[in-house]
């Protein structure tokens, strides 16, 4: 996944903490977590990613 353009959400701030960023791939996004950016990657087409988005929205994955 490297030559890819990470992004982290504005959300996240500047602490350093749990953050995942996200990345385009054109048909696809991957996610990692951004402390450990050497590490595994998940990617969603984009059918699942809109899927997920929607039920993270709907407090689906809320602790």
């Amino acid at each position: 996944m490297m030559g890819r353009e990470w992004r982290k959400s504005s959300y996240s701030g500047s602490t350093g903490g749990d953050c995942v960023e996200v990345a385009s791939l054109g048909d696809a996004n991957a996610v990692r977590d951004s402390k450990n950016p050497e590490g595994s990657v998940l990617t969603l087409d984009r059918d699942a990613w809109s899927a997920m988005i929607s039920q993270i929205k709907q407090g689906a994955y809320d602790l």
